[in-house]
C-alpha cells in the first residue's frame, strides 16, 4: 500500500511539471510588455513621432501667414499705385535726325542720330515715409533729382553721313523713365541759353523698352519724355545743360549712367537702403537717421558707347539702383519665428523627457500632447496679435502666455515647483534665443549654429548617465 502511495505521488509531480503554467506565462508576458513599454528607448521614439504629427497642424499656421503676407503685398501693391510706383531713369539724350539714301528705291530715309552726355552729375534727395492701411504699411518716397551736364560735339563721320543730310535745326533732347503719372513738376531743361519744356511721347506698348525689377520679373514699361525742336548747332555753342525732375514713388530708383563720365550722389532719410543694380557706391555712409552714397561710372566700365545710329539700344541693366523696403516686415519675422516651430516643441520635450528619465516620474503621453499643441498656439497668438502692434511687442505677449501656461501645467504634471520653474526659465531662454535669431539678420547663421551647439552639449552632458533600456 505505501508502495502504491508513492507511485500516485510521484504521478501527480510528473504531471505538474510537464504540464505548462499558462497563467504564469501570459503574465510573464504581459510584464515584459510592459516593462519595453516603459523603457527611455520607447519613450523616446512616441515622443518623436509626437513631434512629427504635430508638423501638420504648425504647417497649416505656417499656411495662414504666407496668406496674410500675401494680402499684406496686395495692399502694398495698391497703395504703391495710388502714390507712385518705382522709378527708372535715363537721360538726357541729344536726339539729331538725318537723311540716309536708299539707291534700290532711290529715295531718303529719316533715320535719328542719339548722343549720350560728355558729362552727367546728378544730386538726388529722397525724403521717405511709411504709409499704412489697416495693419498694412508700405515705404514711399519723394524724390528730387537734380541733373547738370554737357554734350560734346555730335560726330556723324563713323556713319559717313554728310553734312547736308543732318537735319540740325530739327534735334530734340529726350529721356526715358517710368512712372509718368507721379512726376510733380513741370520738367524743362536749359541748354544753349534756352529753356526747353519736355512733353510725354504716345508710344505703342510693342515699342516700349523693359526692365528687369527686384527678385522677380516685375516689368515696367519705359516712357519718353521730349523737347520740341531745336537748333543742334547753335545750342552746342553753349553745351552745358541742367534740368531738375521730382517724382512721387515707392520700392526703388534707378539710374543708367550714360555719361561718358558720370557722377551720382544720393541722400536719403531711409535708414536702411538696399545697394543692387549694375554698379555699386563707391563711398556711402548709412545712420540711423539715413544715408548718402556716391556712384562715379566711366564709359569703360559700361558694355555701350556714347552714340547710337538708328534706334536707341536697351541699356536698362547697366542702371545703378537703390532699394526703399522694409528690410523685415512683421510677416517676414512670423515666417521666419515658424520655421523653428520643430525646434521649440522638439526641444521642449527634450526637457521633459529628461526630467522623467532623471526624476522617475511619468509623463502621459496625452499631456506632451497638450504640451505641444501649446507650442503651436504660441505662433497662432504671435501673427494675430502682430497684426495690432508691431512684432516685438507681439512676441513678447505671446512667449509670456504660452510659458506660463506649460508652466502651471507643469505643476501638476511634476508634483512640485522645481522642475516647473526650470521649464519655465528654459523656455524663457528658447523664445528668447530664437528672438534674437529673428533680428539678426548678417549674424543669423552664426548666432544660430553656436546657439544650437550650445544646447547640444547641455544635452549630451545631461543625459550621460541615463540607462535607456531601463525603466
Amino acid at each position: 500500500m505505501f508502495n502504491s502511495s508513492v507511485s500516485s505521488a510521484i504521478l501527480i509531480t510528473a504531471r505538474w511539471l510537464l504540464t505548462p503554467n499558462t497563467n504564469y506565462t501570459m503574465d510573464s508576458q504581459k510584464s515584459t510588455i510592459a516593462n519595453l513599454l516603459q523603457s527611455n528607448t520607447v519613450r523616446l521614439l512616441m515622443i518623436g513621432f509626437l513631434t512629427l504629427i504635430l508638423l501638420i497642424p504648425l504647417y497649416f499656421v505656417q499656411d495662414l501667414v504666407r496668406e496674410r503676407k500675401y494680402r499684406q503685398n496686395d495692399v502694398v501693391e495698391e497703395i504703391n499705385k495710388k502714390w507712385g510706383e518705382e522709378v527708372f531713369f535715363y537721360g538726357p539724350i541729344l536726339k539729331v535726325p538725318y537723311n540716309t539714301y536708299d539707291t534700290k528705291n532711290k529715295t531718303y530715309n529719316l533715320q535719328y542720330a542719339y548722343f549720350f552726355p560728355e558729362l552727367l552729375q546728378n544730386t538726388s534727395k529722397v525724403k521717405t515715409e511709411t504709409k499704412k492701411r489697416n495693419n498694412y504699411e508700405s515705404v514711399v518716397f519723394n524724390a528730387t533729382m537734380d541733373f547738370t551736364g554737357r554734350y560734346a560735339a555730335p560726330d556723324f563721320s563713323p556713319m559717313g553721313i554728310a553734312e547736308e543730310n543732318i537735319q540740325w535745326d530739327k534735334a530734340t533732347i529726350l529721356i526715358r523713365t517710368t512712372n509718368l503719372s507721379s512726376v510733380k513738376n513741370n520738367v524743362a531743361i536749359k541748354f544753349g541759353g534756352r529753356e526747353l519744356p519736355f512733353e510725354p511721347i504716345y508710344e505703342h506698348a510693342d515699342n516700349v523698352d523693359r526692365e528687369y525689377a527686384g527678385e522677380e520679373y516685375n516689368y515696367n514699361a519705359t516712357s519718353s519724355l521730349e523737347t520740341r525742336f531745336f537748333n543742334a548747332k547753335e545750342a552746342l555753342s553753349r553745351p552745358d545743360f541742367s534740368f531738375t525732375v521730382q517724382y512721387d514713388g515707392s520700392k526703388r530708383i534707378s539710374m543708367v549712367p550714360i555719361g561718358k563720365v558720370t557722377e551720382s550722389t544720393m541722400k536719403s532719410n531711409w535708414p536702411d537702403p538696399s545697394f543692387t543694380g549694375h554698379f555699386l557706391p563707391f563711398q556711402k555712409k548709412i545712420t540711423p537717421n539715413g544715408f548718402e552714397a556716391s556712384w562715379r561710372v566711366l564709359h569703360i566700365n559700361r558694355a555701350f558707347g556714347q552714340q547710337s545710329f538708328g534706334s536707341l539700344p536697351n541699356i536698362s541693366e547697366y542702371s545703378f539702383d537703390v532699394d526703399f523696403v522694409i528690410p523685415v516686415d512683421e510677416y517676414q519675422q512670423n515666417e521666419r519665428a515658424t520655421k523653428y516651430g520643430f525646434l521649440v516643441i522638439g526641444l521642449t520635450f527634450l526637457i521633459f523627457f529628461l526630467i522623467q528619465s532623471i526624476s522617475k516620474i511619468k509623463i502621459h503621453i496625452f499631456q506632451y500632447t497638450m504640451i505641444g499643441l501649446a507650442l503651436i498656439i504660441f505662433y497662432s497668438l504671435l501673427i494675430s496679435i502682430t497684426e495690432h502692434t508691431n512684432f516685438s511687442l507681439a512676441y513678447l505677449i505671446a512667449s509670456v502666455m504660452v510659458v506660463l501656461l506649460i508652466s502651471l501645467y507643469s505643476v501638476s504634471i511634476l508634483k512640485g515647483k522645481k522642475f516647473p520653474l526650470f521649464i519655465g526659465l528654459s523656455l524663457s531662454a528658447l523664445y528668447g534665443f530664437i528672438y534674437v535669431i529673428i533680428q539678426l539678420e548678417n549674424y543669423a547663421l552664426l548666432v544660430g549654429s553656436i546657439g544650437l551647439f550650445t544646447i547640444l552639449a547641455m544635452v549630451m552632458y545631461v543625459s550621460r548617465k541615463i540607462e535607456w533600456s531601463q525603466n
